[in-house]
């Protein structure tokens, strides 16, 4: 008997749909709602909720996109742990989110939950889930470190206490630029391929995660929105900024599962960020606050636990 998707469908609808009326309330404007169906004849099916807010009071983009597809043959990014299901048929279904903000002392963050059902064409169906969310801040503040660490321990420890440090561990591991030797942010939880408490309870761990963003996030941003910043401070912004850009677009296993399988090249590419720059060789100023970043936030710590 195969798993029921039903259920996921409808939380990670209500998911997105609690978040952008959150995020809607505090930017003062409203997410643009694009729901999308793929056309028949194609090879990969589905629909999805596309919502994106750009050019706000706090957000320069946020895009909020749930997705759910069905296709023939999963894609290498999904078979390169399980290489027994390469070429099983796939029903895939997330919310995924990043929000990048306009004041560059406000973090940006990344939130996906999704889940996935392998069809071999014999053996049984295979289902598991994955996601997480991680904090990738322009200027640091250990209070936003700590807090923000604090509610992804929160969301797993009432499923085994273990979780947190193993995916925190994930986390740094994960979303790591091996070009530049250099972490993406100060990380978070991220967890992939998981079906250990069976269906059901990885299924309540996911909506768990999901369901502590808003808490983990969006105090951060009432904090820091109105800080007084310059034009120095935006152009850190920006330039950190191609550090996202590079880790999506060469790193990241749900950007190359979305295009390897024939998905929506705008709702996938909308975690990009409207504006962005580089430069050859930019240093930060000794003993700066741009300075401190590289040295003291974009290194491992154990924010959860730190004082």
């Amino acid at each position: 008997m195969n798993p029921s998707f039903e259920p996921i469908r409808t939380y990670l609808i209500g998911l997105q749909h609690r978040i952008t009326s959150a995020v809607s309330e505090i930017d003062g404007h409203v997410f643009l709602s694009d729901k999308w169906e793929k056309p028949p004849g194609e090879t990969l099916q589905g629909d999805g909720i596309t919502q994106i807010l750009e050019n706000g009071n706090v957000f320069e983009r946020a895009g909020c996109g749930f997705s759910h597809v069905r296709g023939p043959k999963l894609p290498p990014s999904a078979t390169q742990h399980r290489p027994e299901l390469s070429g099983s048929s796939f029903e895939a279904m997330g919310v995924s989110l990043v929000f990048h903000p306009r004041n560059p002392y406000v973090p940006t963050v990344h939130l996906n939950v999704r889940a996935l059902l392998a069809k071999p064409a014999s053996g049984p169906a295979v289902a598991w889930f994955g996601g997480g969310m991680d904090l990738t801040p322009y200027y640091g503040f250990d209070e936003d470190a700590r807090h923000f660490h604090t509610e992804c321990q929160k969301s797993l420890d009432g499923f085994d206490v273990a979780y947190y440090p193993r995916f925190k561990k994930w986390c740094d591991e994960y979303f790591y630029l091996k070009h530049r030797q250099e972490p993406r942010g100060i990380g978070g939880i991220f967890f992939d391929d998981f079906e250990e408490l069976g269906f059901e309870k990885s299924f309540a761990m996911m909506q768990s995660v999901g369901n502590a963003f808003n808490q983990a996030y969006l105090p951060i941003v009432t904090k820091r929105m109105q800080t007084p910043f310059g034009e120095r401070e935006r152009n850190h912004q920006l330039y950190r900024r191609g550090r996202y850009v590079e880790f999506n677009l060469v790193w990241d296993r749900g950007t190359h599962f979305g295009l390897q399988s024939g998905g929506r090249t705008e709702s996938i590419l909308m975690s990009l960020p409207p504006m962005v720059s580089w430069s050859y060789q930019q240093k930060p100023e000794p003993g700066s606050a741009e300075e401190r970043l590289y040295t003291h936030y974009l290194v491992p710590k154990d924010w959860a636990q730190a004082t």
